[in-house]
């Protein structure tokens, strides 16, 4: 404890709620207001994607207390089945159309490398948690897939510690290791965005660069230089 210092200032918590504070602050968060740009289509999706992963969880938390006796066998269990994989295809075609979407708008611009870099390991991981899924259906098509996965993943020297025949193992992987991963990163991707900004469009960054004093062209554009 150093001499002089407050109490606020000997206490970590508060020292934590002021480094949070200072790096992601209240209006940031929750803000009330937004640029005109951001009511575009391609962050449509990124919400879908973000819905879509909830009912993933709902439905897969549904069908993880019944069992596969459940969900391949009664009505009910089929539709919650049904569901979740309507959920997955949901979620993975939004991701992909809200990720390349952001690529060719150059989403990393302005020091938003990180949210880009963390998006794409969110991908990357989901394939995973989807891949985990099929290998916990229970059933021929199960089997079927990790029977032919188990040769190529030992062929990469993974299959020691990702036996995709232990059932146990991938049901693990599917519904604790990699849906906490998944919905982690995606928590952090949404709070880069609220600290970063959303990207502004590539027209409206060429126009702060140009200089002021550029006389503007006959559709209200700067004119370009010689």
């Amino acid at each position: 404890m150093s001499v002089g210092e407050t109490p606020r200032e000997r206490s970590w918590t508060a020292r934590v709620r002021t480094r949070a504070e200072g790096a992601l602050p209240p209006e940031k968060l929750l803000p009330d207001e937004q640029p005109a740009y951001v009511a575009s289509w391609i962050y449509v999706f990124g919400a879908l994607t973000i819905a879509a992963l909830l009912s993933i969880v709902v439905s897969g938390m549904i069908l993880g207390l019944k069992g596969p006796s459940w969900w391949h066998v009664t009505g009910i269990g089929r539709f919650f089945n049904g569901i979740h994989l309507w959920s997955v295809e949901i979620f993975f075609f939004a991701m992909v159309v809200h990720l390349w979407g952001k690529f060719w708008m150059g989403a990393w611009r302005g020091g938003r490398s990180g949210t880009w870099v963390v998006g794409a390991i969110t991908f990357l991981i989901s394939i995973a948690a989807a891949f985990t899924g099929y290998l916990s259906q229970q059933n021929f098509d199960a089997q079927w897939i990790s029977t032919q996965a188990k040769d190529g993943l030992n062929a990469v020297g993974i299959g020691a510690f990702f036996n995709v025949t232990n059932f146990g193992q991938m049901y693990t992987f599917h519904v604790i290791l990699l849906p906490v991963a998944v919905i982690a990163l995606t928590a952090w991707h949404v709070l880069l965005v609220r600290r970063h900004g959303v990207v502004s469009p590539y027209v409206r960054a060429l126009e702060a660069q140009a200089p002021a004093s550029a006389p503007a062209s006959g559709d209200g554009q700067p004119a370009e230089r010689a």
